[in-house]
């Protein structure tokens, strides 16, 4: 979550949405305790949702997010966020971005793609911003780089989902078999976005995606906030759809756990925390997952094989 600064209730139709609930930025840090590292008898874990960009980038995001997100706890540079996760026990880490205006993803994917030459343990993802020129050539290089998959961000460039820019993207990604992380839900949101997520973000306009896209692996993160048995739904339906816990499942949000988003089907969930941008312990989910008795294959599954087997990185 969160632009550059130039630039959970389940949500059923009678249910009211964050904004209703009175849920709303800025919200505050949490001085809860961090672990040393992860619990040795877990499962290998791998961080599906981690931040990676330049300095710069990085610092208007904190600058943006301290004003208008939540205060970010571990103000730390790509090196730095890197070897606090892999030190502490993270066995892999997929490093998304995002671009938040034309011209920007070309710089951002050779700088994703350097990261991950120079560190085997990090799944690179590249990024586009819809509607740019050469958007599919841009995809192309990124692909040719060694990226994995794709990040875009609806909140950040002003998209909507089934917007028709989109379908080239889609189809790039598709053909290349490359999956699509893209922040589709409504939630977390601000009113300091240049465009309003729940004008543009809907769990139908997903579904649009779904159906005319068929061989395209999209991953939703946050478990769809604030939509979360919407996507429940999708994700019972649609064999081409994963999602990703970040921020949803440590009680961070005043909401409930979505527990039917997580057991729908929880071959298609992946860990993912949203690091370094978080206002919280770096191991304040990875230990609420472990806490819900979820059964050892499915804890699994979660904490790492499926998204090693999403990205088809092999084993940790």
């Amino acid at each position: 979550m969160g632009p550059e600064d130039d630039a959970p209730a389940p949500c059923l139709a009678s249910s009211p949405t964050w904004r209703e609930q009175g849920i709303a930025m800025p919200m505050p840090a949490l001085a809860d305790e961090e672990g040393p590292r992860v619990d040795p008898g877990l499962p290998p874990v791998v961080d599906a949702h981690v931040h990676l960009f330049p300095d710069r980038v990085f610092e208007a995001v904190w600058r943006w997010f301290d004003r208008y997100g939540w205060p970010i706890r571990y103000k730390l540079h790509t090196p730095r966020v890197l070897s606090f996760l892999l030190s502490r026990g993270v066995e892999r880490v997929v490093a998304l971005h995002y671009a938040h205006k034309p011209g920007m993803a070309r710089a951002l994917n050779a700088y994703v793609a350097e990261m991950a030459r120079a560190e085997p343990r990090v799944i690179g993802l590249g990024t586009v911003f819809p509607g740019e020129p050469d958007a599919v050539a841009i995809l192309e290089e990124a692909f040719a780089l060694g990226l994995k998959g794709v990040k875009l961000h609806c909140h950040v460039q002003c998209f909507a989902p089934d917007a028709p820019a989109l379908h080239e993207i889609y189809e790039a990604c598709a053909r290349a078999g490359k999956p699509l992380v893209m922040h589709s839900g409504r939630e977390p949101s601000s009113p300091q976005y240049p465009c309003d997520p729940h004008s543009l973000c809907a769990a139908e306009r997903v579904e649009r995606v779904l159906k005319d896209h068929p061989t395209l692996k999209l991953c939703v993160p946050h478990l769809g906030a604030d939509e979360f048995d919407a996507y429940a739904r999708l994700l019972e339906r649609y064999d081409t759809l994963w999602m990703d816990t970040t921020m949803a499942v440590g009680g961070y949000f005043p909401v409930p756990l979505p527990r039917k988003a997580l057991e729908a089907r929880p071959e298609r969930i992946l860990y993912g925390t949203d690091f370094p941008n978080i206002p919280y312990a770096w191991d304040r989910e990875l230990r609420a997952l472990a806490g819900l008795g979820l059964d050892e294959v499915v804890l699994a599954g979660v904490l790492g094989g499926n998204t090693l087997r999403l990205y088809d990185a092999g084993g940790c």
